[in-house]
């Protein structure tokens, strides 16, 4: 999860990312909330944090 609030008065933004492959965005207060909100859920219930068989990613 990265959010960025540039200082008093700029639109937030933020990102979140997953190893599963989950990739999500959102612009503004409201949605970068909700973005958060949605993270954290995800984080409990995410297929690959929670499986027994996780594949690692090898740089090429």
């Amino acid at each position: 999860m990265h959010v960025t609030a540039p200082g008093r008065g700029a639109i937030p933004t933020a990102t979140s990312t997953c190893l599963c492959g989950r990739d999500r965005s959102a612009v503004g207060h409201r949605k970068v909330l909700a973005l958060i909100e949605d993270h954290h859920a995800h984080r409990t219930t995410c297929p690959w944090r929670h499986s027994g068989t996780r594949e690692t990613r090898k740089a090429s």
